[in-house]
């Protein structure tokens, strides 16, 4: 068998775990990561590009020059760019949805316009492109509600209003530019009562395979209180989704996207992952669509993976049939560990101790997000910095082994949740 380097684009948590996964493919012998983190520099077999998300012909010359067997992209950024059209117009193996099929995310009030039009199941909505009339609709329909910029804005782009006078505030500030272009366009929508769960599937056109469910804790503090956030831990699978439930995700919400997605002309090949909210009577309804894998829910995700990523991506860039993913059965949970201020304002730069605390446990791992290396020292670079990753034969024994290394982990600053998995465990 004829070996080849993977790049995977991308300097988070969901690309360190990437990275990690498809080197373990017996096809990959090499991974290259633009530009990465400290994690990934780390990692045996892994070496970081100094190239941004962003340089679409650098990271095309890049993967040409180097001979990348399969490009494999991370964030949404470089998706709503068009980074996979550039790289097909070079006749370079990418996966991920082109730019108009990267729209489901790029645009909320294009992704609740599809779903109306096709008849998924999701929150009523209306789309507002003045501060008045959002203003107005928000104190008619009353809280909770919630609003949501329309473009990207790295997760803080949506506001779970528990009150019309937190609403108005949001609406204040999204109109007033706190989130830049992505805020000209405001979608306000009613709040959906339930449990929410992640359901991603591999995709190309119609023929998809999906991924073991998984569970995202967005607030930042315990008892889901506080601001949202990007995700502060995740948990895999996620008892809520039952197989009676999976199915109707699945004929409900993932066939006819896929299928309504062909009929605009826009095909979709990439992740799709469904953030689904599951009333209490069991329907599920869209909460949002996102073109990527999930972080942090990709790390316990792929923590279980048995399958050989690289081959199952391979196949979808190639239009062959999708071999089945496999499961480790044990349960999988990640805590993320977040820097001081987060999700405002954070500070960087701070020495990160204890870095070792996974050292010899193959079922425990440490997941790199926002870290750059300086000499030999590991320092936080971002809001989300490490995502503690652990297997257990029950969903209690992953959380005790992941808390236990997270709790060896020091910087100044250090914040992180102490109850992940609390609505599984609770069952």
């Amino acid at each position: 068998m004829d070996r080849f380097p993977v790049l995977v684009i991308g300097q988070g948590g969901r690309e360190h775990a990437l990275a990690w996964r498809l080197l373990q493919s017996p096809q990959v012998n090499a991974v290259h990561v633009a530009p990465g983190n400290a994690g990934t520099a780390r990692e045996p077999g892994v070496v970081n590009v100094p190239i941004a998300v962003t340089e679409l012909a650098a990271l095309a010359d890049y993967a040409e020059a180097h001979g990348i067997g399969l490009t494999v992209v991370g964030p949404e950024v470089p998706l709503a760019a068009g980074l996979v059209d550039h790289f097909q117009a070079r006749g370079l193996p990418v996966f991920g949805p082109t730019r108009a099929a990267a729209e489901l995310e790029s645009s909320k009030a294009y992704a609740k316009d599809f779903l109306a039009h096709h008849g998924i199941p999701t929150a009523a909505y209306l789309v507002h492109e003045r501060l008045d009339d959002a203003l107005a609709d928000v104190r008619r329909r009353g809280a909770p509600i919630v609003v949501k910029a329309d473009g990207l804005a790295a997760g803080k782009g949506v506001v779970v209003a528990m009150t019309v006078a937190e609403a108005e505030a949001a609406l204040v500030d999204i109109f007033g530019g706190s989130l830049g272009s992505a805020g000209a366009r405001v979608v306000v929508e009613d709040f959906l009562d339930g449990e929410e769960a992640s359901y991603i599937v591999i995709a190309r056109g119609t023929d998809y395979e999906p991924f073991a469910s998984a569970q995202d804790h967005k607030r930042l503090l315990d008892g889901d209180a506080g601001p949202n956030t990007g995700g502060m831990g995740a948990y895999s699978p996620a008892p809520v989704v039952t197989p009676e439930i999976e199915a109707r995700i699945r004929r409900e919400i993932i066939e006819p996207t896929l299928a309504g997605m062909i009929a605009e002309g826009r095909p979709f090949t990439g992740f799709l992952y469904a953030g689904v909210m599951i009333s209490r009577n069991g329907t599920p309804k869209v909460l949002e669509f996102n073109t990527r894998l999930g972080d942090p829910e990709t790390q316990p995700l792929l923590f279980r993976l048995r399958s050989d990523l690289c081959a199952v991506l391979l196949a979808a860039v190639r239009g062959e049939p999708l071999p089945a993913l496999e499961w480790d059965p044990r349960p999988a949970l990640a805590v993320v560990l977040a820097a001081g201020g987060y999700p405002g304002p954070v500070r960087r730069g701070d020495a990160i101790e204890g870095l070792d605390a996974d050292a010899g446990d193959p079922a425990v791992k440490v997941f790199h997000a926002g870290t750059r290396l300086d000499g030999e020292a590991v320092l936080t670079d971002g809001g989300r910095v490490l995502a503690v990753t652990a297997l257990g034969s029950d969903l209690a024994e992953a959380q005790t082994r992941a808390y236990a290394v997270a709790g060896q982990i020091v910087w100044t600053g250090l914040q992180y949740r102490r109850d992940i998995g609390w609505r599984a465990l609770q069952r």
